[in-house]
């Protein structure tokens, strides 16, 4: 593989956003990655608009747009006439048969990788949050034991002082 052709994970991993509960790329930092422009990514994704359904690919709102720009603190957005489109990682994967060159299928190697890595630690966060949980609620529970076994004491201490002093039985002096 040509080294000219390999992408930092950070680079890649930086692209990815959060948009409608699933994680996609912007059709020009996918361009950007592919050595192309926007335009001629957008153009064969039209020629081949069947192989790009919703759940693949799909356009911003002007809502979603606004927000992300705020996210991304650059200028480089320039003269955006159109909002611009987004690819989730079928979309991705779908885009390396559309544009057919070597560089296409080299950094979708490399963005499919990205994505792997970043499903898995995604998994490893979600196991230890649940971790958290569990030990959470057996903390919850000792303090709930412990609450318990001071009112058993108050309720002892509290008969204790309620008795009258016994008589004393047995032989007396």
């Amino acid at each position: 593989m040509d080294s000219k052709l390999i992408l930092s994970e950070e680079t890649i991993s930086n692209n990815i956003y959060y948009i409608r509960n699933q994680k996609v790329m912007l059709d020009r930092d996918l361009a950007s990655l592919y050595g192309i422009e926007t335009k001629v990514l957008n153009q064969a994704v039209k020629r081949n608009i069947s192989r790009f359904p919703e759940d693949f690919m799909f356009q911003l709102t002007e809502t979603e747009f606004q927000n992300l720009k705020s996210q991304i603190v650059t200028s480089s957005w320039g003269g955006t006439r159109k909002l611009p489109s987004v690819f989730t990682e079928h979309g991705i994967l779908m885009l390396s048969s559309v544009l057919n060159s070597e560089k296409a299928i080299q950094t979708n190697i490399q963005i499919m990788r990205i994505f792997a890595k970043v499903r898995q630690m995604l998994l490893d966060t979600t196991e230890i949050k649940l971790d958290i949980v569990q030990i959470q609620k057996k903390l919850e529970n000792q303090g709930k034991n412990i609450e318990l076994v001071f009112s058993y004491l108050d309720e002892l201490t509290n008969k204790k002082e309620e008795q009258k002093p016994r008589t004393k039985i047995g032989y007396k002096k």
